[in-house]
This record gives structure tokens, C-alpha cells and sequence, in this order.
């Protein structure tokens, strides 16, 4: 679970990191054959649809779903591309092989 404890009025409560540490780069999915970054989900689907990925489901309010049709894979995404972290971003590039890389952006 990544994230900061701030304390507020007393308590302690954990909210995300958007921000990086200094010094460390955030990462960035990118498209290999055109070394595009992925920048939205708009983006990552007009992808994921031309290695024959279809949206599967639309019915959770927080998660995405992909589904290659001729294998048993799935790809499980935040629908708030704010929270599309490095996890996300490897499932992607293990579920198609050369097809993206990961890079500090």
C-alpha cells in the first residue's frame, strides 16, 4: 500500500502519493512500435483494442476490465487514471509481450 500518513486534528490517516518523493521519477507506460506514452485511458484502450483486447464488463465503479477473447487473460485497471500506477503499467507489458515498455517519465 503506497502512500503518506499525514496527521490531521490528531488523527493519522494514509492518503495516496500522487506526488513522488524528490528525487524519484514517476513512471510512465509507453507504447513501443510508435514510443508513445500512454497518457489516458483513451489512449491505452485505441491500444489494447489493435492487440485484440475488447472492454469486458462496465458494471464496477472502480475498476476496468479488459479481456483478450482468443486467450483466458484479463487486465484488471483502476477506472480513475490518476491511480494507473507501475503495478498496472507491468500487468499491461506482461500481457503483451513487446508490444509496451515501461520508462521513468
Amino acid at each position: 500500500m503506497a502512500g503518506v500518513w499525514e496527521v490531521k486534528d490528531g488523527a493519522y490517516r494514509l492518503v495516496d502519493n500522487h506526488n513522488p518523493p524528490k528525487g524519484q521519477r514517476r513512471q510512465v507506460l509507453v507504447d513501443a512500435p510508435t514510443g508513445e506514452e500512454v497518457t489516458s485511458y483513451t489512449v491505452l484502450e485505441e491500444k489494447l483494442s489493435e492487440l485484440g483486447w475488447e472492454k469486458y464488463g462496465d458494471d464496477h465503479p472502480q475498476i476496468l476490465r479488459f479481456r483478450q477473447e482468443s486467450t483466458a487473460l484479463l487486465i484488471y485497471l483502476p477506472k480513475d487514471f490518476a491511480k494507473f500506477k507501475l503495478e498496472h503499467m507491468e500487468d499491461v507489458v506482461a500481457k503483451n509481450s513487446g508490444a509496451f515498455f515501461v520508462r521513468d517519465g
